[in-house]
């Protein structure tokens, strides 16, 4: 028998969403001051997105609400991928275990 999931934070995905946007957080605060406006504050948006969209998403009564929601968590997950990588290739900051755990998905 499943069990009804009533809460978002139940669900697996915003538990690992959340866990990255934590993780991204964590790192962001050892790259440089030049970068508090910038990219450090890109990765946080992003990241922090994922999570929140899943949660709005949970809520939604249609499919189609739902599904959208659940996109645009993807789409923010790219979003985050991508700053991964610029920031690696910039040398801002060196790939470690949460730039190496996105970059391989």
């Amino acid at each position: 028998m499943k069990t009804k999931i009533e809460r978002f934070e139940d669900l697996e995905v915003w538990k690992k969403a959340h866990k990255l946007a934590i993780e991204t957080y964590n790192m962001t605060k050892k790259f440089p001051n030049e970068e508090k406006f910038g990219i450090v504050s890109q990765m946080r948006r992003s990241a922090v997105s994922v999570s929140a969209n899943i949660a709005e998403g949970f809520k939604r009564r249609t499919p189609k609400d739902k599904s959208n929601f659940y996109n645009m968590s993807q789409s923010s997950l790219e979003e985050l991928k991508y700053y991964f990588i610029l920031s690696k290739d910039l040398d801002i900051y060196r790939a470690k275990k949460t730039c190496r755990i996105l970059l391989s998905q």
